[in-house]
């Protein structure tokens, strides 16, 4: 099961993903209001195991501690090029906005071609650089979780510190356009879309 809500001032893309047998479930970028994103959780009666972060810019890492506190038992997952944007306002550009936002450290860091479980199902690692040096996209059976990487009609964009246009677009290629056209793609900030069409359509790729 795939759920989605837009959350924070930038409108970032807040994903659960779960096994509704065992009731098992990950949340994907929680950039902010926390307190939804708990109530959103208990509704579906569900138990989150990992926080996820496709990268680590703060309109999608913003209620990670909150979460924390209001979960429990929750680890924290994000690839090891973005690690210390949790613990550096300057590097997660929170600084740029206000006094910025310093979170803990992650529990543990995300490895291309990492698979994670929840429940019966499997999220797998994709390292997609470019928009962010640890940035990442997160692939299940029922689609593609694409972060700031791939978005309906456009791409991440690349002039933050450690962006490369070079490495988004290989990426993208390499890794994303070889999953089936009619993979689901949903992306860190806008509406769904699917690997076909961004083949097809997408300017910056084709």
């Amino acid at each position: 099961m795939i759920d989605g809500r837009a959350v924070g001032l930038m409108g970032a893309n807040c994903y659960l993903y779960a096994c509704m047998e065992s009731k098992k479930a990950v949340l994907i970028d929680p950039g902010a209001d926390g307190k939804m994103i708990h109530r959103w959780v208990t509704d579906k009666g569900l138990h989150i195991d990992y926080i996820l972060l496709t990268h680590g810019h703060v309109d999608h890492i913003g209620a990670v501690d909150e979460l924390r506190t209001l979960l429990g038992d929750v680890q924290v997952g994000i690839h090891p090029g973005d690690a210390e944007m949790l613990t550096d306002g300057r590097k997660n550009l929170s600084s740029y906005f206000g006094p910025g936002i310093v979170l803990k450290s992650a529990d543990f860091l995300l490895e291309d071609g990492q698979e994670i479980s929840v429940g019966k199902e499997r999220l797998k690692v994709l390292h997609t650089p470019g928009h962010s040096p640890g940035g990442v996209c997160l692939w299940s059976s029922e689609g593609l979780f694409s972060g700031d990487t791939l978005f309906a009609g456009s791409i991440g964009r690349t002039d933050f510190p450690g962006g490369s246009m070079e490495l988004l677009i290989r990426g993208i290629k390499e890794k994303l356009f070889t999953l089936p056209d009619n993979t689901r793609v949903l992306p860190g900030h806008g509406e769904e879309t699917s690997i076909g069409e961004e083949k097809r359509d997408n300017p910056y790729l084709t």
